[in-house]
């Protein structure tokens, strides 16, 4: 049986530290390849913690390839191929592909998301940690309320408020560390025995933690306004995941009256929801954001969810979500035993970046930050001789769009000249379940880890592998 103290875990949320736990032992090979670990209660029972916290743990290890789960079996260790540092695929065996990788150094990359680091705001935000350490040491101390400190729900609501137009009750959000602990919730309080739709092509990280809880998932097509109403209807979901105000990685932006449609579809059955994820509305560059689907949301069908990685740093894992009044009193009277995720100075440092102002600096700051970089690709793209073998789509939204590209070459050849260029880039392709739907010779150019210095040169290398 795993046996773990959890004295030395300081201020990281309790299963963060497991989850590091059981990596470091499958790493030493304490725990060996294809070994069976606990099942999920026993091991909650034996270290005394709760069952969500074993859940998360297993679920980040699962996403990341350190164990695999066979179906009414449990979980079990992979077999790990460490190479310098631990990449490892989703069939848990490292790809020729990612072994070529180790040994590449890009000039660029458009396939990771990741984030502009010279523009962090260190100094505004160094100074708002010291004035919590000044102000709130008592507080600092006492252990937050499963849905986050109030000044910080507060916070987050008012920013709802003025930026999406969102009346959101504070009492409303809950505060965790990163979505994929959200999910998990949101399993535990809509329940194992619903199905789940999720877009096709669409962020495979969301219905792989689905389907790591043992929950069904169907896989919806888009047509041109987002999630299909019609492939909807004619599934057994009665859950939709989606991200209409920008989604990965199509970039399409649901329209007001298919938001309306899926509302109206939501509020057929007591039993069907809509789980909005909103992760990068922050960056929109041509009109006017559209609204919401939980703001014109007047049956309380919709959950919404965002994070603060894309405007601030994946690391800080702070996310939130805001749930309809029925399904926050099922939330406190089912799940109101446990702890908030997030460390309390995270909390009141992050509510005091927002109410001084901070945040919405930062974030105009960085709008135009990423215009600029995305005009520079933009405009090096048009300005090449290759300029009529493509076409730029859904540019104007988020930190990605798309390039169609008119060639004979396969998707795996386009990505090998790109690579020999220094440029890493990936195919609308590879994020299709569903692969007799894909579309092919279609490049998502991620452009939120791309340097000023670097977009022009970038661009240009990337339009000139289309000779």
């Amino acid at each position: 049986m795993l046996t773990y103290s959890f004295s030395q875990k300081g201020s990281l949320p309790m299963y963060d530290y497991l989850y590091r736990c059981i990596k470091n032992d499958i790493l030493s090979n304490n725990l060996k390849s294809n070994e069976k670990l606990p099942s999920k209660r026993t091991l909650a029972k034996n270290l005394n913690i709760s069952v969500i916290t074993v859940e998360n743990a297993y679920a980040q290890l699962l996403v990341e390839g350190y164990i695999y789960s066979i179906e009414k079996k449990g979980y079990y260790v992979s077999d790990i191929y460490k190479v310098n540092t631990d990449i490892i695929s989703p069939n848990n065996k490292i790809t020729e592909e990612k072994k070529e990788n180790l040994s590449i150094n890009y000039f660029a990359d458009f396939q990771t998301n990741t984030i502009s680091h010279e523009n962090f705001p260190f100094t505004s935000w160094s100074k708002t940690i010291r004035s919590i350490l000044s102000k709130k040491r008592e507080s600092l101390l006492n252990t937050s309320p499963i849905n986050g400190v109030s000044e910080l729900r507060n916070e987050i609501a008012r920013h709802l408020y003025h930026f999406r137009g969102m009346n959101i009750s504070p009492e409303h959000i809950i505060i965790g560390a990163g979505t994929e602990y959200l999910y998990g919730l949101l399993i535990q309080l809509l329940g194992r025995e619903n199905i789940f739709a999720v877009e096709d092509p669409g962020y495979s990280k969301i219905s792989k933690i689905y389907q790591s809880n043992l929950v069904k998932c169907r896989f919806i097509e888009l047509d041109k306004n987002g999630l299909s109403l019609s492939a909807l209807k004619k599934s057994d979901a009665n859950i939709i995941h989606i991200s209409p105000s920008h989604h990965f990685p199509t970039g399409i932006v649901t329209p007001v009256k298919r938001r309306q449609e899926l509302l109206k579809w939501a509020m057929i059955s007591n039993r069907r929801y809509i789980i909005e994820d909103d992760y990068d509305c922050e960056f929109r560059f041509s009109g006017k954001p559209i609204p919401t689907i939980k703001s014109i949301d007047t049956d309380e069908k919709v959950i919404y969810i965002n994070t603060f990685s894309k405007t601030l740093a994946p690391s800080f894992r702070i996310s939130y979500m805001a749930l309809p009044h029925r399904l926050m009193e099922k939330f406190n009277s089912e799940l109101g035993f446990y702890s908030c995720t997030v460390s309390a100075i995270e909390q009141y440092t992050l509510a005091e970046f927002i109410s001084s102002g901070f945040f919405e600096k930062h974030i105009n700051r960085m709008r135009t930050f990423y215009r600029g970089v995305r005009n520079q690709i933009i405009n090096e793209i048009k300005a090449s001789s290759n300029y009529k073998k493509v076409k730029i789509e859904e540019e104007n939204s988020g930190l990605h769009f798309l390039l169609n590209v008119k060639t004979k070459l396969t998707d795996k050849e386009l990505i090998e000249k790109t690579k020999k260029k220094g440029i890493k880039i990936s195919c609308l392709s590879k994020y299709y379940v569903k692969k007799e739907n894909c579309r092919q010779r279609t490049l998502i150019v991620n452009y939120s880890g791309i340097s000023k210095n670097k977009a022009s040169e970038a661009a240009k290398r990337l339009m000139d592998c289309l000779d």
